[in-house]
């Protein structure tokens, strides 16, 4: 991981959030900060949801180099609603794909006075590459990079885990799937890891086990139930097929439901009041039930609206940092 490198340039001198590229190196009471400032954008089903001014006057573009759903709209959703103007960069009509460089968009864009780019793209270290070439007001957010990081979907995981459990201390956590090709598995370890949980277990087939020095304190197994013994916490991911190069490493469907699937029967071996995540999207009775997605235990439409509140609170704050200059 490159996410040493990330930490070093995403901080001002004074300690404040310019850019957001990795959760690793943010120490607890920031992390608990952007937690409390997205609650407060939390509204509840059915009434208006959360607006202000925080980002008028600013200009956000939305940069996607790789497909999304969920986090694309919840960036563009919250930079609306914080009044900002909002740029989305449809790639298939950009002109990287006519051979420009990403830094020549970058340039280009800023020369419109764009002063927040957020980023997704499929190689490892492009979010830190812009951050470190972009003007001395201008942010960049990573909005997910490769199979490295994901950091507003750490924040919006461990936002959610808190909503049901604030003891972080005392939490087990059991993250089961394509470990190896899943920057949410690894930013939701160093979030984790940030609000003080040890007991992190990790599970996957056979050929998609991570590289545990990405992972560090963490337990793995390919033994998926008794991973999820007296868990408070069991998210589901789903197998990355797009990153995956050794057609050998792929399992049937079937075959993954049955060996590593979260069933209703599986979830029996959790705690009772655990809770059931996945960042999505879902592969419906692959990697979990119909029966558990959408059981009581199921936070993931949670997830999703925690996802808004993260983004907004994340804009909001780097942009008060930015107008300190």
């Amino acid at each position: 991981m490159n996410s040493i490198q990330n930490q070093a340039r995403q901080l001002t001198e004074a300690g404040e959030l310019r850019h957001l590229l990795t959760l690793d190196g943010l120490d607890r009471n920031m992390v608990t900060a952007l937690l409390e400032r997205a609650t407060g954008y939390l509204r509840p089903s059915g009434t208006r949801p959360a607006t202000d001014n925080a980002l008028a006057g600013s200009t956000v573009a939305n940069l996607f180099f790789e497909p999304s759903t969920r986090t694309r709209a919840s960036f563009e959703l919250a930079a609306k609603r914080m009044n900002a103007d909002v740029l989305n960069l449809d790639v298939n009509t950009s002109s990287r794909i006519k051979g420009e460089s990403i830094l020549d968009t970058i340039y280009t864009l800023q020369a419109m006075q764009v002063d927040v780019f957020v980023i997704r793209d499929a190689s490892a270290g492009v979010s830190a590459m812009i951050a470190n070439h972009v003007e001395p007001h201008v942010s960049v957010l990573n909005a997910g990079e490769a199979n490295i990081s994901h950091p507003t979907q750490g924040l919006l995981d461990i936002l959610t885990i808190q909503q049901h459990n604030p003891c972080f201390e005392s939490l087990t956590v059991t993250i089961v799937g394509d470990i190896a090709h899943s920057r949410v598995a690894c930013s939701a370890v160093q979030g984790l890891r940030i609000m003080g949980t040890s007991d992190i277990r990790l599970v996957s087939p056979p050929g998609l086990e991570p590289d545990m020095a990405d992972f560090p304190g963490s337990k793995f197994t390919h033994d998926i139930d008794s991973a999820i013994k007296d868990s408070d916490v069991v998210m589901a991911l789903r197998v990355q097929k797009e990153r995956i190069v050794k057609e050998s490493d792929l399992i049937t469907n079937e075959q993954y439901l049955l060996q590593y699937g979260l069933t209703a029967e599986r979830m029996k071996q959790a705690k009772p009041d655990a809770i059931v995540m996945h960042p999505g999207p879902m592969n419906r009775n692959v990697e979990i039930t119909d029966e558990v997605a959408d059981s009581d235990q199921s936070v993931i439409e949670q997830q999703v609206t925690n996802g808004l509140a993260i983004r907004m609170a994340i804009l909001a704050t780097i942009t008060e940092t930015r107008k300190k200059g």
